[in-house]
């Protein structure tokens, strides 16, 4: 979306390095907006996903070195590209912005060739980093198995859940792959969201497609996941035509080109927790995760399932005795 690729600045007084920023945007071609208080600039990041944030340090900079370290110590804000300026010829002042996880430093007496090359190099990393998924702009895989990793070393409760759409490929076909696009970007804000909102300490990660990750500490699981599918539920309809709404499927042909009914799109969870199980390595996870994502969707409805089983001993195949699901939700561990 067009907002999503705003350069956006936050500064507290107007003064004249804010020309080159606002030229540089103007050549990018990227609309540009200006803030003047912390409020506002953890608004947009908390909301959108901006091309940049430009922290201006002038007059107060301990409090923006603050606001710099908060955006980067969080891993929903923490992917936004972070521009210090720094007044002057920056002094410490560049350094320490770069320890509280600047991604840039311009100071006042650098060139305005030089300030453009710092920007156009900022803007192209993000868009070459390929921890992050371009279209959603949300983690990759490599920041998902980190996440993992770094809950199953903590030693607290924590719940894996794969989130996967049903009747996509199908939707897709009939709609085009651009409104395939809002669909996922529609997930992925339904997902950060409700984790941003609901559970403190929460993930989010795409993996690619349809196909989504989100880590959340176990007492949050359930609450998150009945929140997630009551709004996907409610917004999806709407991403239909009326007639299609109304009739509540479409016809679509199979590959052997058989007419049928495709329903319209329900959402399904795979989760694994360590409630039962201590896991040696994220493989483990991530394959029990997917495998519980596949049984999420032979069942009908937007719905998830907790897998229940515990691993045999030092053995990583489960007890199949014990994997329940069912209706919205399965039965949740107590």
């Amino acid at each position: 979306m067009r907002s999503e690729r705003t350069l956006a600045l936050f500064s507290r007084r107007e003064r004249p390095a804010h020309a080159r920023v606002r030229r540089f945007a103007e050549a990018q071609g990227l609309p540009f907006m200006e803030l003047d208080t912390e409020d506002a600039a953890r608004a947009l990041v908390n909301r959108t996903f901006p091309a940049a944030m430009i922290l201006d340090a002038e007059g107060e900079a301990e409090s923006t070195l603050e606001l710099c370290r908060e955006f980067k110590g969080d891993s929903f804000t923490a992917i936004v590209p972070l521009v210090v300026l720094a007044p002057g010829s920056g002094a410490d002042l560049g350094a320490q912005a770069l320890a509280a996880g600047a991604d840039e430093v311009i100071t006042d007496e650098i060139s305005e060739h030089e300030h453009d090359l710092r920007m156009e190099l900022v803007l192209r990393r993000a868009a070459r980093d390929v921890a992050v998924h371009p279209t959603t702009r949300l983690p990759g895989t490599v920041l998902i198995e980190r996440d993992i990793h770094e809950r199953m070393q903590s030693g607290a409760g924590f719940a894996v859940c794969y989130a996967d759409l049903d009747h996509f490929k199908e939707f897709n076909d009939r709609y085009g792959y651009n409104s395939g696009d809002k669909i996922i970007l529609l997930l992925s804000k339904i997902l950060r969201d409700v984790v941003r909102a609901l559970a403190p300490g929460g993930f989010v990660g795409h993996i690619g497609g349809d196909d989504f990750i989100f880590n959340l500490p176990l007492e949050y699981l359930e609450p998150c996941c009945d929140e997630i599918i009551r709004i996907f539920d409610e917004l999806i309809p709407y991403q239909y035509t009326e007639e299609d709404r109304r009739a509540g499927y479409f016809l679509g042909r199979d590959r052997r080109g058989a007419v049928h009914r495709i329903p319209l799109m329900t959402l399904s969870i795979g989760i694994v927790t360590d409630q039962l199980n201590t896991f040696s390595h994220t493989g483990q996870v991530s394959e029990l995760a997917a495998e519980m994502k596949s049984y999420a969707k032979s069942l009908p409805g937007s719905k998830y399932a907790v897998d229940r089983r515990v691993l045999s001993g030092d053995s990583s195949e489960p007890r199949p005795d014990d994997m329940r699901g069912g209706g919205r939700r399965a039965p949740f561990l107590t």
